[in-house]
C-alpha cells in the first residue's frame, strides 16, 4: 500500500505530453512547486569547470536580467528531448583521466568524450537557442554505484529536469537515483553551491 508521501508525489504527474516515441507518452509535473534540490552554502567549482570557462568564456557569462526558470511549453520540451538525444548520439562515450593530465578538458561537441562533455555540449546548444543561462545548471552527482557523474539540470516552470548522457528520457530530478552533490549557482554559472537533499526513489514514467 502506498504511503502518503508517495501518493503526493505521484499525483503531481498530471500533464501528459508525447515524447516522440511510437505511442509512448511522458508524464510532466503540473506544478512549479515540485521539490527542488535543497541548496546549502557555496562550494568550490570543479577545477575542470574553471578551466572550461577560461576556454569557453561565452558559456560562463551571467545575466541578472534573465529568468531563472524556463517556461516549459510543449515546444520547449520537444527541444530538450531533441538536443538530449542528438548529443547523446553524436558523442562516442570514452572515459577520461583528469588529475595531473592537463591535456584532458571538458570539451564542447567532441567526437569522443565523457559525461562532462555531453553535459556542457547540451548546455551550449540550449544557450545558442536562447534559453537563459541561469536556468541551465550543471550538477555534480554520484550514481547508485558511487561513480561521479555530471548532468545538466534545466530549471523550468514545471519542475527541474535532468538531461543525462546515460538516458535519452528527460526525467524530473527527483525520479533519478543519483546522490546530488553540487550545482551551478543560478546567479552566476562560475559559482557553485552544495546540495543537501536525500536520494529520491526512482519512479516509473508510465506509458
Amino acid at each position: 500500500m502506498l504511503g502518503r508521501s508517495t501518493l503526493l508525489l505521484l499525483t503531481a504527474f498530471a500533464v501528459v505530453l508525447p515524447d516522440g516515441g511510437a505511442g509512448a507518452r511522458t508524464r510532466i509535473p503540473l506544478k512549479a512547486s515540485m521539490p527542488t534540490p535543497v541548496e546549502s552554502g557555496p562550494t568550490l567549482a570543479p577545477f575542470q569547470h574553471v578551466r572550461f570557462c577560461l576556454r569557453y568564456p561565452d558559456d560562463c557569462r551571467s545575466n541578472s536580467a534573465e529568468s531563472e526558470r524556463v517556461d516549459l511549453t510543449a515546444e520547449r520540451l520537444e527541444l530538450l528531448k531533441r538536443i538530449n538525444h542528438r548529443v547523446n548520439s553524436s558523442i562516442v562515450a570514452k572515459p577520461k583521466a583528469y588529475g595531473s593530465n592537463l591535456e584532458n578538458t571538458w570539451t564542447i561537441a567532441p567526437d569522443q568524450g565523457d559525461c562532462n562533455d555531453y553535459a556542457v555540449t547540451k548546455r551550449h546548444e540550449l544557450l545558442k537557442r536562447g534559453l537563459p543561462s541561469s536556468a541551465l545548471r550543471l550538477s555534480v552527482t554520484k550514481t547508485a554505484a558511487g561513480v561521479g557523474h555530471l548532468v545538466l539540470v534545466v530549471v523550468t516552470t514545471k519542475g527541474d529536469f535532468v538531461m543525462d548522457s546515460l538516458a535519452d528520457t528527460i526525467l524530473p530530478w527527483q525520479t533519478t537515483d543519483y546522490r546530488w552533490l553540487k550545482i551551478q549557482s543560478a546567479r552566476d554559472p562560475n559559482y557553485w553551491v552544495e546540495i543537501k537533499s536525500p536520494v529520491a526513489p526512482r519512479l516509473p514514467v508510465h506509458s
